[in-house]
């Protein structure tokens, strides 16, 4: 005589959905890559760097970073002065940031002496 069963055992699923849960949530936090959120301009052509720049990010609404740490108004040359002048600057500017005010971070960092100044931009 068999048993008739009337009931769906869930457990099991439930076990299996926090098993996935778990995984996507471990390897969402290894995907971040901790950088100052911009949006980039496009470019058809871009090389490659072999070197480790300075990287300088300019967000949309104006704020400077430098290697992710932030840089107070007008303190731009207080943190690039410890660093040789060989060394190269890459700038992260957001592309919507005031041709003005990149131009005159850019200026600024041509002014202290550093040479190799480029900009970083996402293949099209």
């Amino acid at each position: 005589m068999g048993r008739d069963i009337d009931q769906i055992n869930v457990i099991p699923l439930v076990d299996v959905m926090l098993v996935l849960l778990v995984i996507v949530l471990t390897t969402a936090t290894f995907i971040t890559t901790g950088q100052v959120p911009v949006q980039l301009a496009k470019a058809k052509e871009s090389g490659e760097r072999k070197d480790v720049p300075l990287v300088i990010t300019m967000t949309a609404e104006g704020s400077l970073f430098m290697n992710d740490q932030p840089v107070p108004p007008d303190g731009l040359r207080i943190v690039l002065n410890p660093h040789p002048r060989e060394s190269s600057v890459l700038v992260r500017a957001d592309r919507v940031t005031v041709l003005d005010r990149f131009v005159a971070v850019v200026d600024e960092i041509r002014g202290l002496g550093f040479q190799q100044v480029n900009l970083e931009v996402v293949r099209s």
